[in-house]
């Protein structure tokens, strides 16, 4: 029997369709759908070798005397950091210039690798880009949200293979971000308390969607999934920004996440997906209703006519066999 399932905090809903179910191994990726990559190719624009190709690092990591990451500036960012953020009314319609500011965070200099298959250390260095980088941008002025997001596979709209991660900073604060937020202030209000805690506590109660918990973060398959083997990664001291982490939660972050990302390489056979880190706008950096967090999408199925047209995604998995599925990877 299908059934409706709420999200606690932004009260959106799904339908888990359990007439249409399908099994988690269902989702297993074939083989040949990924061609392996060289270690290095010559006319990539990440590659070491090629640093004349992108703007001069922003921060970097260096090993040896050598780069083993970088940070720049987004050469193609769909927003530009000269323009101004002035709002101008054109007629009933309103709009402003395209002000923001993108930067590209480049993992590694191998071309063949991912979160997934880089070393420890590569990942630890890529999580510690991540908050120097959201530190140095939320201190620009005129930024409202700072975005951290991955895209990974040709599904998830990468655009360059050579891994990276993108971050981009805007003063505009939208609906979808801001409907959680307002839903979770009013939580708050209601019952004295973090919505995100309360539902953390709840998940370990019923341990029936958790897939790992270490000593600072939780993760789970969401009760109301949007789609199969949606993962998020909750911190498990309430912080609403992800630019308050500590240096030790920051290394547990770096274990968590890949370690999270290798079983569903391997167990889904390095499938194609997005992840973002959910953190509060600027303004609302240190506020007692928010909790930042991690989601991350494999891009295994596609929303269609219904979703579209509702916001009611269908989902034809449980989330409880998933987590029961990535908690039985063997990873190395």
């Amino acid at each position: 029997m299908p059934e409706f399932r709420q999200n606690m905090v932004s009260k959106e809903w799904v339908i888990i369709a359990t007439e249409r179910a399908k099994r988690p191994d269902n989702f297993v990726q074939k083989k040949e759908e990924r061609k392996p990559l060289p270690p290095h190719k010559k006319d990539c624009p990440f590659c070491s070798g090629n640093e004349s190709l992108t703007p001069p690092s922003l921060f970097s990591v260096e090993k040896n005397g050598v780069w083993s990451l970088r940070v720049v500036p987004n050469k193609f960012a769909a927003l530009q950091s000269h323009l101004t953020t002035e709002r101008k009314h054109e007629g009933r319609f309103l709009k402003a210039d395209g002000f923001g500011i993108g930067e590209v965070v480049i993992e590694t200099p191998s071309h063949h690798l991912t979160i997934a298959t880089m070393d420890p250390v590569d990942v630890k260095n890529t999580v510690i880009a991540y908050k120097e980088r959201y530190n140095a941008l939320s201190k620009t002025g005129r930024i409202d949200l700072i975005t951290i997001f991955r895209n990974y596979g040709e599904r998830a709209g990468t655009s360059l293979e050579h891994p990276h991660s993108q971050i981009i900073a805007t003063p505009i604060v939208p609906p979808h971000v801001r409907n959680p937020l307002y839903q979770s202030q009013l939580a708050c209000d209601t019952f004295g308390d973090c919505i995100y805690c309360g539902m953390m506590e709840e998940e370990r109660r019923q341990q029936a969607r958790v897939v790992e918990e270490t000593k600072y973060f939780l993760v789970v398959c969401p009760f109301a999934s949007r789609s199969p083997f949606e993962t998020r990664i909750y911190p498990k001291i309430h912080r609403s920004s992800f630019a308050s982490i500590s240096d030790v939660e920051l290394i547990d972050f770096a274990f968590v996440l890949q370690d999270t990302l290798k079983r569903l390489y391997a167990g889904l056979n390095d499938p194609d997906y997005n992840y973002v880190i959910r953190s509060a706008p600027i303004e609302d950096s240190e506020v007692k209703y928010h909790h930042w967090y991690v989601v991350i999408v494999p891009k295994l199925t596609t929303p269609a006519g219904f979703e579209i047209g509702t916001g009611i995604y269908i989902n034809a998995t449980l989330p409880e066999q998933c987590a029961e599925f990535l908690r039985g990877v063997a990873i190395q």
